[in-house]
């Protein structure tokens, strides 16, 4: 995977890569780990994800793969409730 980043960035990941005589590639690594575990547990961004999910736009594995499988299978259920819930609608007004 490539990908730009601006220059004075690089240049921290490189010195803390230097300082602590690790790859830059493992500082990035571990990085971008840290975004993703803090990112996912805030409410706003599980709210995203759950409608994206809802939406069509992941699907469950991809909601499993980051935010774990309990809370997955929480949405997946409420999902498929709200799914039923459309369905006996559609089914109320024919």
């Amino acid at each position: 995977m490539q990908f730009r980043a601006p220059k004075q960035l690089i240049e921290q990941a490189d010195v803390l890569a230097t300082a602590e005589d690790r790859d830059r590639t493992d500082v990035l690594i571990d990085a971008l780990r840290a975004y993703l575990s803090e990112s996912t547990e805030k409410e706003d961004v599980k709210r995203d994800i759950a409608n994206a999910y809802y939406e069509g736009v992941i699907d469950y594995q991809h909601v499993k793969a980051i935010l774990g499988p309990k809370e997955a299978e929480n949405l997946r259920l409420l999902k498929d409730q709200l799914d039923d819930d459309a369905l006996a609608e559609e089914i109320a007004d024919l």
